[in-house]
This record gives C-alpha cells, sequence and structure tokens, in this order.
C-alpha cells in the first residue's frame, strides 16, 4: 500500500508577507487605474458598448492576469452579441486525487457617480488617504480578479498543492447579473464539479476579523410612475380640483409600506427567519454592539443630537438590514430643481423603487405582485405604471440563504481568520444583493460558500467617497490562499 501523499506545509507569515509585497507592488497601482475608467454598469449606462468603458476595464484586467504568467493558468475574454463580456480563466489540479473545482467570483461594472463627495474625493478620482483607497469600484469589486490571482500566486510561490481552479468576472452585476445565466449555461460544461465558490463581493461587520456571508437579500427595482395631466398647469388655477400626482403616488405607496414604521405589508414579501440566523445575528450583535448602527453618517437631528435608526437593539437592527423586506426610493423625475420651482401643479411624478427582498423570497414572483399592487385601481382613475428593471419574465432578484457549513471549510476559515486577523471567523448576513450566488447554489447544490468582501463600516459602496480598507484587503487574500490550500 502506498504511502499517503506528504504535502508541503504552508508558511502563513510567508504567504502574508508574498500577498502584503502583492497589493503594494501590483494590485494598488492597477486598482488605481481601474477606479479613474468610468465603466458604468448598462443600467445606468445605455450606450456602454460605444462607449468602451466595460470592455475597457476587462481587457485591462486580463492583460494583468496573463502578464503574470502564472504556471498552467489559462484566460479567454468571452462575449456574444449585446452582451456584456466575461473573463474566464483556469487553473488545473496540483493536488493528487482532486477532482473538484474550486470557482472564485468577481465583477467588474460599475454603479454611477452619486453627489456628496469630499470636497478633496471623486468618483472617478482615486486617492489613498490614511490607508483606504477611496474611488467607485475598488471595493465593490474590482479588486476580486486581482486578489483572486495573488491568492493563487501565494500557493505557487510555496508549491502548495491546490485544486482546479477557476475564475467567472462578469460586467454586469450592478445591473442584476442579467447576462450572467447565458454565461453560465455556456459555460457549463468547462466549470466542472464546483465544490467550493470564493465570492469577494461582499461585507464585513469590521476590520479586525474574517467574516462569512450566511445570507444575501434579494432585490426588485424599477419605476413608478403617476401621470395625472398632459401637461403642467398654474397651481392656482388647478390645485383643489386637479389631485396632485405626487399625493397620488403617496397613496400607491401606502398599500405597500406603513409609513409610520417602514414596515412592508404584504405578506408576500415576507419570509420566515430561519432560528441558526436568529442565533448568529445575536452573536453577530455581541461582537459589533451598538456600532451595527452608530456606523452610518447621521444627520444632525432636531434637538441638536444625531438622527436615530428604527432601532437601537443590535439584534432587531441586523435583522431588520438581512432578513427584513424595505423600500427605498433612490431617484426621482418630474420634479425640477428648487431654483427653477415655479407655482405650477406638475403633469406626472415618477420614483425609481429598490425593494430589498428576504433571502428566502422569490424574486420574480415579488416583482410580479409589486407591479400588480401599485398598479390596479388607482386613485382618481390616474395612469399609474410601475415598470420593474430586466428583461419580461426575469425582474427580480432572488436573495440566497448560505447551506450548512462543512467541518473543514469552517475549520479552515477559523483557521484562516486567527491566522491573518489575530481574531476568529465572524457569520454576518448582508442586505445586498449578488444574483450570482443563487444562481450558483441551483446549478451547484452541493457546493460549499466562502462569500467574503471589503465592504466594511463606512465603506459607502454605491454611495459618496467609497473606499477600499487596504490592510483589510491584503489580509482578507491571504486567508482566501489559506482556505484553498485546505481544500480536501
Amino acid at each position: 500500500m502506498n504511502a499517503p501523499e506528504k504535502l508541503p506545509p504552508l508558511d502563513s507569515a510567508e504567504l502574508g508577507r508574498f500577498v502584503d509585497a502583492a497589493w503594494r507592488e501590483r494590485i494598488v497601482p492597477q486598482l488605481t487605474e481601474y477606479i479613474a475608467v468610468p465603466a458604468k454598469s448598462p443600467l445606468f449606462d445605455p450606450d456602454w458598448q460605444a462607449r468602451g468603458l466595460i470592455d475597457k476595464v476587462v481587457r485591462d484586467a486580463a492583460a494583468w492576469v496573463e502578464s503574470r504568467k502564472v504556471p498552467g493558468l489559462t484566460l479567454e475574454v468571452i462575449r456574444a452579441e449585446g452582451r456584456t463580456p466575461v473573463i474566464f480563466f483556469e487553473l488545473p489540479a496540483t493536488k493528487a486525487g482532486s477532482t473538484q473545482t474550486v470557482l472564485m467570483y468577481g465583477h467588474l461594472d460599475k454603479q454611477p457617480e452619486f453627489s456628496g463627495w469630499r470636497s478633496d474625493l471623486g468618483p472617478w478620482t482615486p486617492k489613498i488617504d490614511d490607508g483606504k483607497l477611496y474611488g467607485r469600484g475598488g471595493a465593490d469589486d474590482g479588486y476580486a480578479i486581482y486578489a483572486a490571482v495573488s491568492a493563487i500566486e501565494a500557493l505557487k510561490a510555496q508549491n502548495v498543492p491546490h485544486p482546479r481552479i477557476v475564475g467567472l468576472i462578469e460586467s454586469c452585476e450592478e445591473s442584476g447579473s442579467f447576462d450572467l445565466p447565458f454565461y453560465l449555461d455556456k459555460l457549463q460544461g468547462r466549470l466542472g464539479d464546483v465544490s467550493l465558490v470564493v465570492c469577494l463581493d461582499s461585507g464585513a461587520g469590521n476590520y479586525d476579523q474574517l467574516w462569512l456571508t450566511t445570507s444575501l437579500r434579494g432585490n426588485i427595482t424599477g419605476t413608478l410612475k403617476v401621470e395625472i395631466l398632459t401637461e403642467g398647469i398654474h397651481s392656482g388655477d388647478a390645485s383643489g380640483l386637479v389631485p396632485s400626482s405626487f399625493r397620488i403616488l403617496r397613496q400607491v405607496l401606502d398599500r405597500l409600506e406603513d409609513s409610520s414604521t417602514g414596515n412592508l405589508l404584504p405578506s408576500v414579501f415576507h419570509c420566515e427567519i430561519p432560528a441558526d440566523r436568529v442565533v448568529q445575528a445575536r452573536a453577530t450583535a455581541d461582537i459589533l454592539g451598538d456600532e451595527v448602527w452608530k456606523r452610518y453618517p447621521w444627520a444632525c437631528g432636531a434637538d441638536g443630537g444625531a438622527a436615530l435608526p428604527t432601532t437601537t437593539d443590535p439584534v432587531e437592527a441586523l435583522l431588520n438590514r438581512t432578513w427584513r423586506p424595505t423600500l427605498s426610493v433612490t431617484g426621482v423625475d418630474g420634479l425640477p430643481p428648487l431654483s427653477n420651482a415655479g407655482n405650477v401643479l406638475r403633469p406626472f411624478t415618477a420614483f425609481k423603487l429598490s425593494l430589498r427582498l428576504p433571502p428566502l423570497v422569490p424574486g420574480h414572483e415579488a416583482a410580479v405582485a409589486l407591479k400588480s399592487l401599485l398598479e390596479d385601481n388607482a386613485p382618481y382613475n390616474a395612469k399609474v405604471t410601475f415598470q420593474p428593471d430586466g428583461r419580461v419574465g426575469d425582474w427580480g432578484a432572488t436573495g440566497w440563504n448560505a447551506p450548512s457549513t462543512t467541518p473543514w471549510l469552517e475549520t479552515a476559515l477559523n483557521a484562516a481568520s486567527r491566522t491573518h486577523f489575530g481574531e476568529p471567523l465572524g457569520y454576518i448576513g448582508q442586505g445586498g444583493t449578488i444574483p450570482l450566488m443563487n444562481l450558483l447554489q441551483q446549478g451547484f447544490p452541493k457546493a460549499q460558500m466562502m462569500v467574503c468582501g471589503v465592504l466594511g463600516p463606512k465603506s459607502n459602496a454605491h454611495g459618496p467617497n467609497e473606499f477600499l480598507h487596504l490592510a483589510y484587503g491584503q489580509r482578507l487574500t491571504a486567508a482566501v490562499a489559506e482556505v484553498i490550500a485546505a481544500h480536501p
């Protein structure tokens, strides 16, 4: 009988030094160039093809990976007519007997600019300040492909055996990943037997330990429009007789939301919170305490103190932002700026809605229900329309609830966190949406999920002053390498 293979030991200290040098010498300079490119996702830039900026960041990332000349790694940029491109890379296993695949994921498209950036910052003006790299898209999550490949390089530098690894980097995630099912189907035969997904598009509860994402909310976005006139009329002439389109819109939204509490009224948008997620929320609340809600940039309140959240109970705060549905109004049309607001009763009001769904609520079914709820029986027989974003028949994004973590992965994650952060692994649900995770869970129901990211306190993805915490990114990269090395 042959003796079992003796694997070379992984020198964690040397791995950390390799990763730190990779970030300092190669990743940060590349991310600085990436941030300067306004490669907005197709939902926010319908002319993305003609503009060529998404293609640019994809080409730049592919060229960077190829320049690293990782032994055995092959890369392809896959394009299809009318669709955003994806990067697919592949690395054969060097661990004897390994037949399974690790899939690494990230994206390169970005959210739009938004307003309110510090006077010395800007969305497309990269700047390092106090160990943070500011600018749109660096943390969400342009760093992912560079961190993933550097983690692989760190293992190669020590000749540490690894399983087969593939990478999938898309470029329409911020638009709901509407092209991703096409590419997953196209690549089905090349992905292999995926046993572990490493997704670097998530967040962290603090910057002191490794955080594993346990759930993601789904999302419905779309435009709610109320039309009452064909043109604006002098408010002195029409008000009192012509109902305000804004008031009608408020009435319609009252069907959906209790404005005094923010609770969504229809049961179709709710689900029961699993008992184990409540237990984890309590443990996370013990770690984070009031920082769960104090981390946000609160305005000055009416009494001179800070404005207040919906709850100051850390457990309820965590559950509210991860397992309960919530409505946000993210844009408006039909309202002139204050400087140009004359005495006119406006013909229409339109709101851009973003409705976050609990992880277990099907996105498309919820979107159909929302459309019916908002449009039916319009007050004053006004023209009320709700147009969900996305392709007809594929509205809304379904959330994700992680499978139970196997012992090997839980042990590896804890060890990686203690080695590179000095603290144990933390568990946290995220309020955002990564459509890929639900798709992959369906396609690879037995796969384990390492969903992590650099979006910690005040990193503010999508908003002003978005930043990437550089030290955290370095340690996360090292932790990813440790986990891949531990893959059985």
